[in-house]
Order: structure tokens, then C-alpha cells, then sequence
């Protein structure tokens, strides 16, 4: 059985909502109670990780957002930027009042594993605190090899659990696309899935492009 994970990035903008998406319309069409649980969306309304899950799901049960705060910045900068109060205990209980309510829990990182959330902690901290393992969404292209890399051995250092790396938007026309995979499967000794490009004017689009390109091995399992 597909147990609770997170879906975290090397960065911002790599394709983890696209990634998160997918999995949790995957789960659902299983038949499985699968939820994309957004701790705090920044850069509200023009971005909405969990809006786009549900799109993509065509399922309002399917995500869910604890807080949203309107300038595009890391949470806790963002929250000072707008003087709105954003707790960290209160992410962390309601991040876990949502994995209890799901049969999968998928939690959705912000940014990279280092960006601000509150009270002085981390997004590398909640999925910490969450006891969950993650798998970790990256660039294709020149540079990857790096920050994926220490992303890894971040989540490694406080015992997190990796199930495996997802190489977003792969279209192989370098060399070093076409070389990072079995690279970075090397330095990690992970599974690494690539993902092409995909059209999505139909964020439907992203369930059945993430279902053909990503094995279920590649999910944590209980």
C-alpha cells in the first residue's frame, strides 16, 4: 500500500505541482482516497498549487491549501511583507490533521528544501517533523547534478527517508540531460524517472502524462 509522502523540489518552479498532480489523480482513478495537502501557497491568487489539483483531479476532495498569502515570496518573508501571522505549530497540526484524514496524504513542498516558512523553521523541517519520506523533483538540464545532489543529502542528514528522483520537463537534446539520469543514479543510489514536457492547457493533462512516465515502484509503500 502507498503510505503518506511529500513531494519536494531543488527549487521553485521545477514542476512539483505538476508531479504532485499526477500522483494524486493516479490514486484516485485506483480508487484510492489520495489528498495533495498545501501547507502555505504564496503568490495567491495568480499561483494555487492546490486549485491546480483539483483541476487536474476534477475533484475538490483532492488537495487542499492551510494558508495562502498574497505576495510571491517565501512564506515567512511573505508574512512579514503583509504583517499576517503564520505559525509553524500550526502548519505542522495541520498538516497532520490532513495525512490523518487521507488515505494518502501527499504533502507539497515550497520551493526548495531551505525557503522560510515560520518561526524560524524550514520546509526541510516540517517534512521532518512529518516523519515522512519524500520524493524530490529537479531539473533535467545543466546544473541539476548539484542541487539535486545536496538536496538528497540535506533529507539524508535528518533521516528522511528518499524514495527516488523525478527529472522534470526531460527532452534530452544536451548532453547533459541525456547523461543525469544514470549520473545522478550513481551519486544517490536512487531511482531517477524522467518526465518530457508536457501540454497543460488541460491541467488534466498532468494525471495522464505523470501515469505514463512514472512507475508506481517509484512510490513509498508502507
Amino acid at each position: 500500500m502507498t503510505r503518506d509522502f511529500a513531494v519536494v523540489g531543488t527549487d521553485t518552479g521545477v514542476g512539483k505541482t505538476v508531479v504532485t498532480a499526477g500522483l494524486v489523480g493516479r490514486l484516485r482513478e485506483d480508487g484510492v482516497d489520495a489528498r495533495a495537502i498545501k501547507p502555505c501557497q504564496t503568490g495567491y491568487p495568480a499561483d494555487d498549487d492546490a486549485g491546480f489539483v483539483v483541476e487536474a483531479c476534477d475533484d475538490a476532495a483532492a488537495a487542499s491549501c492551510l494558508r495562502r498569502l498574497e505576495p510571491a515570496l517565501a512564506p515567512a518573508v511573505a508574512a512579514d511583507e503583509v504583517g499576517a501571522a503564520l505559525s509553524y505549530d500550526e502548519i505542522l497540526r495541520g498538516c497532520r490533521e490532513e495525512l490523518a484524514e487521507a488515505e494518502v496524504g501527499v504533502v507539497e513542498g515550497i520551493g526548495g528544501l531551505r525557503v522560510p516558512l515560520a518561526d524560524e523553521r524550514e520546509v526541510i523541517d516540517l517534512v521532518t517533523d512529518l516523519e515522512v519520506p519524500a520524493l524530490v523533483v529537479a531539473r533535467s538540464g545543466l546544473g541539476t547534478l548539484n542541487h539535486t545532489a545536496l538536496t538528497v543529502e540535506a533529507l539524508r542528514r535528518r533521516d528522511v527517508p528518499v524514495a527516488g528522483i523525478v527529472l522534470n520537463e526531460y527532452a534530452g537534446e544536451t548532453t547533459a540531460e541525456r547523461s543525469n539520469p544514470d549520473v545522478l543514479a550513481r551519486m544517490t543510489d536512487l531511482p531517477v524517472e524522467t518526465v518530457p514536457p508536457l501540454s497543460l492547457d488541460e491541467p488534466s493533462a498532468a494525471v495522464r502524462g505523470i501515469g505514463e512516465h512514472l512507475p508506481r515502484s517509484l512510490l513509498p509503500t508502507a
